[in-house]
């Protein structure tokens, strides 16, 4: 108890210059390995952000870590994020692998329950998201797609000449169908 607010003014100097030397080094990685890592993040980017963030915790409060081993596990982190994420642009199937597929949840005036069950959204959460794009009405949607990186994307209904043929399906959709 007795250690609530202080314990020795090593161990606080310790604290801080860590801390600085750490965020440093993450501000200067992460600006290094480019919008990758700071964009919004699919399962892979955030699992390894979290990574990143405990080992740079763990760097900074942990006396028996000491900082070129907080930091080399760090660099080893963000390049295995490169690595991955190199290998995933060149190669199809290692990117279907990592990374979750896209999945239609709304379409045509349709909610697809099947599809908001196995990805754990609601209506709300569609609602939403058509609210926060300016839309009002279900009959302006086209499609909702629940994205590799958990964001919802609006596809509104085409306003040309060719929205009452049949078969008009938005090409950016159709692949997911």
């Amino acid at each position: 108890m007795d250690m609530i607010f202080f314990d020795n003014i090593d161990k606080l100097g310790r604290i801080v210059l860590t801390s600085v030397m750490v965020y440093v080094l993450i501000v200067l990685v992460t600006k290094v390995s480019g919008k990758r890592s700071t964009s919004q993040l699919n399962n892979f980017d955030w699992i390894v952000t979290v990574m990143i963030g405990s080992l740079g915790a763990s760097t900074i409060l942990l006396k028996d870590v000491p900082f070129i081993e907080g930091v080399s596990s760090i660099l080893v982190l963000y390049l295995l994020q490169f690595l991955v994420t190199k290998y995933a642009s060149v190669s199809p199937q290692f990117s279907n692998f990592i990374l979750s597929e896209p999945r239609i949840v709304f379409y045509q005036g349709q909610f697809l329950p099947d599809a908001m069950r196995s990805e754990r959204l609601t209506r709300q959460e569609i609602e939403c998201a058509m609210r926060s794009q300016g839309i009002n009405s279900f009959d302006d949607v086209e499609a909702v797609v629940f994205e590799s990186d958990a964001k919802l994307t609006i596809i509104p209904k085409p306003t040309d000449d060719t929205h009452g043929k049949e078969n008009n399906i938005s090409q950016t959709i159709k692949p997911l169908m």
